[in-house]
């Protein structure tokens, strides 16, 4: 449950009310609009290292909130591993609060690792373990008010060793280093009682209502209230529902929940095509909450495979951000924290056709959350735990429920937040037992993805990753585009996964990585030099990674065997270099610049065709071709709309620029279907290197391709 977070700067601070954005004086830094106020403790913070304990006493560096480490001015060294310099991170700041102290003081850090534990005017307010979901800390007895000057001290742990070995730290095999810090938005909450603790929003969409599920807590004294529930658009702030709990009593210091449901007049439906988002307004007459939802469905067809939106079969077609490794990242900055360039990133990807994301092996800030609720994202939101064999830590069930449980009560109001997403490739049975406690927390009963664990329900996915060319860099053999000819297009699953037989979602594949510079990562050394030489050039490796991750991504999305592809990945960290690791990355995505957001020129001409949703597979793959002979060609033509497509289909060979041959065929594909277009086409008799095209025009006017590299030979 969140009620829109304020930034605050040096000297302003944005306030949220009633949609609108406000600028005022930074000296109270509180959100207006009902009795809650909110105050933003973000901005530049005084930051000093030394032990766990004490305190200390000199403070002569300064960080940005939210943020990391590594950007404090004057730099530290050796962040992001272990170090004898420190054993912590002290952050300190002092604010005021210009009015007197309500009866509800919490002080919310909304994500920050490793460990954290805060001070406020020299008193203890909390430890919190979790570096992935929010710490909550009862700070009413330790707050001044009526202008009064607060001193606020947070420690974090200077390394994930900090931590205990029994409950998640993040641990990432590519990762190399693991920078502390608070990376998410500092709050204080000020309200009156009672108060809203979490609200759950549950559309349904059969029935044009949102149900809202409203966890009170009680002061220590009796009394009455009457709760209201307001919805609204969020683009016209028009209201579009309301009801009234009339004379809620509870039990002194108890929490209570409501349940009630809110009917939503001329009811809008959310998808990544139309991202319509409504807020929901509930006052206590003591406290007010808004938070934002979007009125819409999502499951898993067991029988189809589908993944099923609204009611109607969906196509997952996206990407992977890799959040904990761009972290690393040498041109990272403030990128991340900067709303501008992650809309811009979000948008970037949308030119892709991608209208899905797993946020991978860990959670960005919040506002990312917002921004795929703004601008149209399915997301997989993976928990980071990837525990495959000499994993340096052993989270048990027990002590994942509650990160699990903080997680969930955080994000389950947000439209793009599809799946719960337990672990990454990992066997281990703790995520089984944590997924049992929680799921039944979620009202709106997302499916759960479990690694390479068991599944836990007929209503759950698969993730396959069929890292084809991964046997050359292992040494296990050769693989080659041709040998897609024999393969059934059915994803490989793990046997312990085949309990249950599942939709499937791709979510990583390939296994060709290039640094944004073209040079090879430590785990692909090897392919390319199988592939194209020891010699080979920047710009041939590029152009057979586009070439061979388009041809890919048509073969899975063509024989419709998954619920979804994903590729890996559209944002993680690059780390050019030609030593091992730690030295060199282990795989990276595809800009070229960063700030700008250009992606590599070949990477975007030749997959963004592989993901239009209307889109073409040329079901062919064999390398060489005899010259003169005539010979069957399949085209698979998708069509991931509700709509129906109509329009020719072409086939070309190409020599260079030339057309050396070129036929046509009118096709007809239902929504949410495929049909198989099959040429008979003579090959050129000229020995040499062609291209075989097929190409369609999309509803959108753009021309579509499906490209495939062959040599011409003579007849033996």
């Amino acid at each position: 449950m969140k009620s829109g977070r304020p930034l605050c700067g040096a000297s302003t601070v944005l306030l949220v009310a009633t949609g609108l954005f406000i600028v005022v004086p930074a000296a109270s830094c509180a959100e207006s609009g009902g009795p809650r106020r909110v105050i933003n403790l973000d901005g530049r913070w005084e930051i000093a290292e030394g032990p766990m304990d004490p305190i200390p006493a000199r403070f002569t560096h300064t960080v940005p909130v939210p943020g990391l480490v590594d950007m404090a001015d004057p730099a530290f060294e050796e962040v992001g591993k272990k170090s004898e310099r420190r054993q912590a991170f002290w952050y300190r700041r002092t604010f005021t609060v210009d009015s007197s102290i309500p009866d509800v003081a919490l002080l919310k850090i909304h994500k920050a690792k490793y460990g954290t534990k805060a001070f406020l005017n020299g008193k203890l307010v909390g430890e919190h373990l979790a570096c992935f979901t929010p710490a909550y800390m009862d700070v009413k007895q330790q707050l001044r008010g009526d202008g009064q000057e607060n001193e606020l001290l947070i420690r974090v742990g200077a390394d994930r060793e900090s931590r205990p070995t029994d409950v998640p730290s993040g641990w990432d095999f590519e990762k190399y280093l693991y920078i502390p810090g608070i990376y998410d938005s500092v709050e204080l909450i000020l309200t009156g009682e009672p108060h809203i603790v979490n609200i759950q929003t549950v559309p349904d969409i059969s029935a044009n209502r949102v149900r809202v599920v409203t966890e009170i807590q009680w002061p220590e004294r009796s009394g009455q209230a009457s709760v209201t529930y307001e919805v609204r658009e969020v683009k016209t702030s028009r209201v579009v529902g309301t009801s009234k709990f009339l004379g809620v009593t509870s039990a002194r210091g108890g929490v209570r929940t409501l349940d009630v449901s809110v009917p939503i007049e001329s009811c809008r439906l959310w998808t990544p095509e139309d991202p319509f988002l409504y807020e929901l307004v509930v006052d206590t007459g003591a406290d007010t909450v808004r938070t934002r939802f979007g009125m819409r469905s999502f499951r898993f067809d067991k029988g189809s495979g589908r993944a099923i939106l609204n009611g109607k079969p969906y196509f997952m077609r996206g990407t992977n951000v890799c959040i904990y490794r761009f972290f690393e990242d040498d041109q990272r900055g403030d990128k991340p924290w900067r709303t501008e360039w992650v809309r811009r990133l979000h948008r970037k990807f949308k030119g892709m056709h991608w209208n899905s994301i797993r946020y991978c092996i860990g959670f960005p800030p919040e506002t990312w959350y917002d921004i795929a609720d703004e601008e149209g994202f399915l997301i997989q939101d993976e928990f980071p735990i990837w525990l495959l064999s000499k994993a340096p830590e052993n989270p048990v069930g027990e002590k994942i429920v509650s990160e699990y449980t903080a997680w969930m009560r955080e994000r389950w109001n947000h439209p793009c937040v599809v799946i719960w997403d337990a672990q990454n490739e990992s066997v281990t049975g703790e995520t089984a037992k944590a997924i049992a406690a929680v799921r039944a927390l979620d009202l709106s009963n997302r499916p759960w993805d479990n690694g390479w664990a068991a599944p836990q329900s007929d209503a759950d996915c698969l993730e396959a990753h069929p890292y084809l060319f991964s046997q050359i860099q292992w040494g296990r053999g050769e693989f080659h585009l041709s040998d897609l000819a024999n393969a059934s297009g059915e994803p490989p699953v793990r046997d312990v996964q085949r309990n249950r037989k599942l939709p499937i979602i791709i979510n990583e594949y390939a296994w060709l990585w290039l640094n944004r510079d073209g040079t090879t990562t430590c785990l692909t050394d090897k392919i390319y030099g199988s592939l194209l030489g020891p010699n080979s050039t920047i710009l041939a490796r590029r152009v057979l990674y586009a070439r061979y991750l388009a041809a890919l991504t048509e073969f899975w999305r063509g024989h419709r065997k998954c619920a979804g592809v994903l590729h890996f990945c559209g944002l993680g960290y690059s780390r050019p270099g030609d030593k091992p690791r730690p030295e060199g990355g282990a795989t990276s995505d595809h800009f070229i610049d960063l700030e700008k957001l250009i992606l590599e020129p070949n990477f975007e001409k030749y997959v963004r065709d592989a993901f239009s949703p209307v889109a073409l597979c040329m079901d062919f793959w064999a390398q060489e071709l005899t010259g003169g002979e005539e010979r069957p060609f399949k085209v698979f033509v998708l069509n991931d709309l509700c709509s129906d497509w109509n329009g020719a289909v072409r086939l070309r060979i190409m020599r260079g620029e030339q057309i050396v041959a070129e036929q046509s065929r009118d096709c007809s594909v239902d929504g949410l279907d495929r049909e198989i277009v099959t040429f008979a086409q003579k090959i050129p008799e000229k020995v040499g290197d062609y291209v075989m095209v097929a190409e369609l025009t999309a509803a959108d006017g753009q021309a579509v391709r499906s490209l495939r590299d062959i040599k011409v030979v003579t007849g033996r």
